[in-house]
């Protein structure tokens, strides 16, 4: 029988060159990869299509609510939109981690720099949230690179 696995054990971390902070308050947060097809045809094999892998490649998409991450008192351990905006300002490529919930695997890890962040402040009394976008720089790796050897 299959183990399913729920949406909230998959969580997104940033490293912020000391520990790996939670992006805040997480309502979402997704990992989509793509292999590049390379596609031949030559008289050699007239009528047959030879493909090849390309380019790998992959984004991550997290939506969240937005809290303040910069005051005193407040939950600085975490990851919201003022601190992800001023490591994309800074136009850095930031390390992740995405702990899957899997027991045999512990968690993705890999580098990517933050493409897309978006604010959304509706005028009612709904909490803001923000999205952000990083694409992957690199492969993905299944062994933290900030782990002492």
């Amino acid at each position: 029988m299959s183990t399913f696995i729920k949406g909230d054990a998959n969580i997104l971390y940033i490293h912020d060159d000391t520990i790996y902070r939670p992006v805040a308050c997480l309502t979402s947060n997704s990992l989509a990869s793509t292999l590049e097809v390379l596609e031949t045809a030559t008289k050699c094999d007239a009528g047959v299509t030879v493909k090849t892998a390309g380019v790998f490649a992959y984004s991550i998409n997290a939506d969240g609510l937005y809290i303040d991450t910069t005051s005193a008192g407040s939950e600085v351990t975490k990851a919201s939109h003022d601190w992800l905006l001023a490591k994309q300002m800074a136009k850095a490529t930031v390390t992740w981690k995405l702990d899957t919930g899997l027991a045999d695997t512990g968690a993705y890890f890999g580098t990517a720099l933050i493409t897309n962040l978006n604010l959304d402040s509706p005028s009612n009394s709904e909490n803001a949230t923000f999205s952000a976008t990083l694409d992957g720089s690199g492969a993905i790796v299944l062994v933290d690179p900030f782990a002492s050897t």
